[in-house]
C-alpha cells in the first residue's frame, strides 16, 4: 500500500512544496516520479541529501578558478554576495532544477536592494558557464532574465559640497566625523576605499592605497588638513596606532564597515544642517578643488584613480564653470566701477549740465 502524502501542498505555479513544523520546502522533481517521492520523505525525515551536481560545488569550483582571481576586487565583492545567498539558497540542489522562474521569484524577494537583487542573474550566468563545461546543463537558466529598474528617487545625483558647507563643517563638525570628511575630500577616492587605510599606509606625507573597485595602486599626497587630522589622532592613540591597525577603527580595532561610516556622516550631516552633500559627493569636491588648483583631467585620474574622463570631465569641468563665472563676474564689476567713476567725472565736469 502507497503511504498518503498529507503534507503536499501545490503553488497555483504548479510548484509542489512539503509543509513541515510550519514551514513550506520546494520539491524540485518532477511529480509522479521516484526522484519526487525521495525528495518528499527527505524532507519529512529531516535528511535532505547534497546533490551530486550541486550549486554549492560549483560556486566553490568557480572561487578556486583563474577567471575568479582575474576579477577587479570591487566585482569579486558584489558576486561574493549573490554567492552566499546562493549557497543558502539552493547550494544543496542539482543545478539543473533551477529555472527561469525561481529566479524571478528569488530577486523579487529582493526588491527592496535592486543592485543585489539584479546581481543574482549575473552570478548564475557565470555559474551556468562553467556547469555547461562540465556538462552538468545544457542551458543558463539566467539567460534573457530582465533586470529590475532601480526606482527613480535612488538615481538623485550627488551634490557636491559647497563652500558654505565646507566652511560649517569645518568649524563645527566633531572629531570622528571631521577625520572621514578630511579623508575623503583629501584622497579623492571612494567610501568604501576609506576604511582600507591602515598606519603602514601613512608615512607623514602621503597616503598609499590599492582601490576595491578597480584595483589601480596609488600614493596620494595629503592635504595640510588631512595631516592635522591624522597625526592628532596617531598621537591620541599612542602605542595603539600599530601598523596593522585601519586609521578608521573600531573600539576594538577591527575596520569601521562602511555602512557604519555612513551612519556617523549622516548624523553629523544632519546636525549641521548640510544634509544636501553626501558621503559620496565628497569624492567629487576632492575632484573640484583639484580642479580650482589648475589641475588638468589627466592630472586628477592620477589622484583619484579614475580609469576613464567621464566622472572627472563631469565634476572637474562644474568646477571650472564656477571658476571662469568667478572670473567674469570679477572683470563685471571691474566694468561697472569704471563705469561708474566715468560717469560721475563726467557730471563734475559738466557740473551736472546734461543739455
Amino acid at each position: 500500500m502507497v503511504t498518503r502524502k498529507k503534507y503536499l501542498w501545490q503553488h497555483p505555479s504548479g510548484r509542489w512544496y512539503v509543509r513541515k513544523g510550519g514551514k513550506y520546502y520546494r520539491i524540485f522533481a518532477a511529480e509522479g516520479t521516484p526522484e519526487f517521492d525521495e525528495q518528499y520523505w527527505e524532507i519529512q525525515r529531516g535528511k535532505r541529501h547534497e546533490a551530486e551536481r550541486s550549486w554549492s560545488e560549483l560556486i566553490e569550483e568557480f572561487r578556486q578558478s583563474q577567471k575568479w582571481a582575474e576579477y577587479e576586487p570591487r566585482y569579486r565583492q558584489d558576486l561574493e554576495k549573490s554567492f552566499i545567498y546562493l549557497n543558502e539558497k539552493i547550494g544543496k540542489r542539482d543545478v539543473s532544477r533551477l529555472t527561469a522562474a525561481d529566479i524571478y521569484t528569488a530577486m523579487d524577494k529582493n526588491a527592496h536592494r535592486v543592485n543585489f537583487a539584479n546581481y543574482i542573474p549575473v552570478a548564475v550566468t557565470l555559474l551556468a558557464k562553467l556547469a555547461r563545461r562540465k556538462g552538468w546543463l545544457n542551458e543558463n537558466p539566467a539567460s534573457g532574465i530582465e533586470r529590475l529598474p532601480v526606482p527613480p528617487e535612488w538615481k538623485k545625483p550627488h551634490i557636491p559640497w559647497t563652500d558654505a558647507a565646507v566652511e560649517t563643517w569645518r568649524s563645527k563638525a566633531t572629531e570622528l566625523p571631521m577625520l572621514i570628511f578630511e579623508l575623503g575630500v583629501g584622497t579623492v577616492q571612494r567610501p568604501g576605499d576609506l576604511s582600507g587605510f591602515t598606519w603602514a599606509n601613512y608615512d607623514g606625507k602621503n597616503l598609499e592605497l590599492t582601490q576595491n573597485k578597480t584595483g589601480v595602486e596609488l600614493q596620494l599626497p595629503c592635504t595640510s588638513n588631512l595631516i592635522a587630522q591624522l597625526d592628532s589622532l596617531k598621537t591620541s592613540l599612542g602605542e595603539k596606532a600599530k601598523r596593522d591597525r585601519p586609521i578608521l577603527a573600531n573600539e576594538d580595532g577591527s575596520p569601521m564597515s562602511y555602512h557604519r561610516i555612513a551612519r556617523i556622516m549622516r548624523a553629523e550631516r544632519e546636525r549641521l544642517g548640510v544634509l544636501a552633500h553626501d558621503l559620496h559627493a565628497l569624492r567629487y569636491r576632492g575632484v573640484m578643488e583639484l580642479a580650482w588648483a589648475g589641475c588638468d583631467d589627466d592630472e586628477i585620474m592620477s589622484y583619484s584613480g579614475h580609469k576613464t574622463k567621464k566622472m572627472v570631465i563631469k565634476y572637474a569641468g562644474f568646477a571650472r564653470q564656477i571658476m571662469r563665472a568667478k572670473t567674469a563676474a570679477e572683470k563685471r564689476r571691474l566694468w561697472e566701477q569704471l563705469l561708474n567713476e566715468t560717469s560721475t567725472k563726467y557730471e563734475t565736469d559738466t557740473g551736472g549740465d546734461t543739455q
